[in-house]
């Protein structure tokens, strides 16, 4: 469920597990993360505020979001600033906060400072559901759906159509 306040995006989903299993499959590094479009997250160092964060492809050979941890607290929130290095729209915050329930753990997304009409904003307001959904998914039956692990190879097939400017030899880290 979305809901709309100015330039933030707010959405929750239930998922039953316990909250150090969703929180693993949140911030894990050295593998695809598969909720993330199976991207591996690479930190610039052990994880905290101020640490620069990136997304890659499986291959290493692209860098498709660039940021900086803002909260670390495990295993109940991290936030991170989040831009896609295929457009050039303005920075906004990534923001997950996981709330221990008797069903399981409540996850909230939100996005901050969504620039709106962007191509960010036309890609993170139906991603954020789809993440969300493939995190429930993966952390309840240990992967994801098989229509969505046909799609991530195919996407490392075609991993060299991706625009050039999103080379990880742009983006150090």
């Amino acid at each position: 469920m979305a809901e709309n306040k100015s330039s933030t995006a707010v959405f929750r989903i239930l998922i039953q597990a316990p909250v150090e299993r969703v929180w693993r499959e949140l911030t894990k590094t050295g593998e695809g993360q598969g909720a993330v479009f199976n991207a591996h997250l690479h930190l610039k160092g052990p994880p905290a505020p101020g640490v620069a964060m990136q997304m890659r492809t499986g291959s290493g050979q692209h860098t498709m979001v660039v940021g900086e941890v803002r909260v670390w607290e495990p295993p109940y929130r991290y936030a991170h600033t989040h831009r896609f290095t295929q457009y050039d729209d303005p920075v906004c915050e990534v923001h997950y906060e996981l709330k221990p329930t008797p069903g399981g753990v409540e996850v909230t997304m939100r996005i901050v400072d969504l620039p709106a009409g962007t191509a960010t904003a036309k890609s993170m307001t139906p991603g954020a559901p789809q993440i969300l959904a493939l995190l429930k998914a993966i952390v309840e039956t240990g992967r994801p759906p098989l229509g969505t692990r046909l799609m991530y190879r195919m996407f490392s097939v075609l991993e060299f159509v991706l625009p050039k400017r999103t080379r990880s030899e742009h983006w150090p880290l």
